[in-house]
């Protein structure tokens, strides 16, 4: 993984660098798992913004990704390593013995060619998925199921990976990025290995213009606008604001409990994620 710099020839390649994706094997997508990705700009049905600061952005193909990883009995050959832009690991085409084509989250170290396998036989190795009942204890996971059946739901971002830590009957105890003790039933499956791409995040944008190509409109800070228009607003010159952040409605930013108190399975969690408040870290 390679993050390269740019030369400063102006004041945003000054700041830019890339992702040199080496990984990528092949620009072009199985045209069979492609399905359009219409944009709404943020919008809901009836054309009111639902959700600020998006639109525009490069047309892209939404790529069918296989998150159930359920086809068990058959072998699979990975074909290529290819960048998503709906993601932000890469993904792996995978060429199944019986000429059906599925697109997996591609985890850090598979390779073109690299055999796989799912399902409750499949061997705890990379890139396999199978149920976390057949995993030993302390290997690095992904795609995690919530719900048996219902497919990977859990870890599936660039470089991320979760730990099994222990088994306890039918519970499977897993530790995941976030700090996160939670249990989940044994019988869902995961896919062994961490996921591809880790260096996604240290890739800076450098101008504007990079994030109106993904589709990010402009961000206006609450200290900045009037009073009209957002509770932090006002005041003469510079401020700042005066009260605790919050947004547009008054609702606090920082420290505020998000989470329904009587949700059901609160009971699954065994140690809360960690918290970084004030520049403190609350465990």
């Amino acid at each position: 993984m390679t993050i390269r710099v740019y030369k400063p020839t102006s004041a945003g390649r000054r700041v830019a660098s890339v992702n040199m994706r080496e990984e990528v094997t092949s620009t072009t997508p199985e045209k069979s798992l492609l399905v359009p990705n219409r944009k709404t700009g943020g919008r809901n049905n009836q054309g009111f913004i639902t959700s600020r600061c998006r639109g525009g952005g490069n047309k892209q193909m939404y790529r069918l990704i296989d998150f159930r990883r359920n086809k068990d009995g058959f072998e699979g050959t990975v074909a290529t390593i290819e960048y998503d832009p709906n993601r932000s690991c890469f993904i792996a085409l995978v060429y199944y013995t019986d000429g059906e084509k599925r697109y997996i989250l591609a985890p850090q170290g598979l390779k073109v060619g690299a055999k796989i396998y799912s399902g409750a036989e499949a061997e705890p190795r990379l890139g396999n998925c199978l149920p976390m009942s057949k995993i030993p204890t302390g290997l690095e996971i992904h795609n995690i199921e919530m719900t048996k059946g219902r497919g990977g739901q859990l870890v599936r971002t660039a470089g991320g990976v979760a730990r099994l830590a222990a088994k306890d009957g039918k519970w499977a105890h897993v530790l995941l990025p976030s700090g996160e003790l939670r249990m989940v039933e044994a019988a869902c499956r995961a896919t062994i290995g961490q996921l591809s791409n880790p260096d996604f995040i240290n890739a800076r944008l450098g101008k504007a213009g990079r994030n109106r190509h993904l589709g990010r409109r402009p961000h206006v800070r609450g200290v900045a606008m009037n009073p009209v228009a957002h509770p932090l607003g006002g005041g003469e010159g510079r401020s700042g604001g005066g009260r605790h952040p919050c947004s547009r409605t008054g609702k606090l930013a920082k420290g505020g409990k998000t989470r329904k108190p009587k949700k059901l399975s609160n009971k699954l969690i065994l140690r809360r994620r960690r918290n970084v408040r004030y520049g403190q870290l609350v465990l």
